[in-house]
């Protein structure tokens, strides 16, 4: 079978409103960190369907028994927020995924080669088959951390077909080795910018999400 990376842009009219002050500016950083909840929740709503596992059963109402769809609980459903802005998308995605695991990854770049190195590693040994995994992480620019962080997890049984990214922005340098190396993966973001600049940031953007989540610089 022959995979081919998706990469979703909902047209939700939520995802846009928020996109729109997370980009600003001039949004403080209370506000900030409110948009990046609330595109964590419709990113992950986006990203769940047609992916959760479910189980078929009937159940009785207060007049006669019928059909039911219920989430599986038993196939293992992961969040794996890489650290530090993949934070800011974590509880917006936990009130989708309420019963899903978090297993964190810190990852931190080299601001002259832009390389990324690992802090934080709280992943399993291995992940059961069938596992879905979705990873938050805002910014997909140059694709060092992503690429990283899916090494991580294919290392521990991950299946690349079950894997959901949700980002804010994406950029086509990250789009395209994700593409190359990993063509199974779905990726929801609220846009995706073309440029990225020679700093690694993507033009326009939203500056650094994860000083703006936590008010640092």
């Amino acid at each position: 079978m022959t995979f081919q990376l998706r990469v979703y842009v909902p047209p939700h009219p939520l995802i846009k409103h928020w996109l729109g002050v997370a980009r600003s500016e001039t949004t403080p950083t209370p506000l900030f960190r409110s948009a990046m909840t609330e595109l964590g929740r419709w990113l992950t709503y986006e990203a769940a369907r047609e992916w959760l596992p479910i189980m078929e059963t009937t159940v009785q109402t207060p007049l006669t028994e019928c059909p039911a769809t219920f989430v599986n609980p038993e196939v293992p459903v992961v969040v794996v927020p890489i650290l530090r802005a993949g934070l800011a998308l974590l509880e917006g995605a936990q009130s989708v995924l309420p019963l899903a695991s978090v297993y964190h990854l810190g990852l931190v770049r080299d601001e002259k080669t832009l390389e990324p190195s690992c802090y934080l590693n709280r992943l399993p040994a291995q992940f059961k088959e069938q596992t879905r995994i979705l990873i938050s992480e805002p910014m997909l620019a140059t694709g060092g951390s992503i690429m990283a962080a899916m090494a991580e997890l294919t290392s521990r049984g991950a299946d690349p077909s079950l894997i959901r990214i949700i980002s804010i922005v994406a950029a086509p340098p990250a789009l395209q080795k994700l593409s190359i190396a990993y063509p199974a993966l779905n990726i929801y973001t609220a846009t995706i910018d073309e440029v990225v600049n020679e700093h690694g940031f993507i033009v326009p953007g939203l500056g650094d999400a994860g000083d703006r989540t936590f008010g640092t610089e």
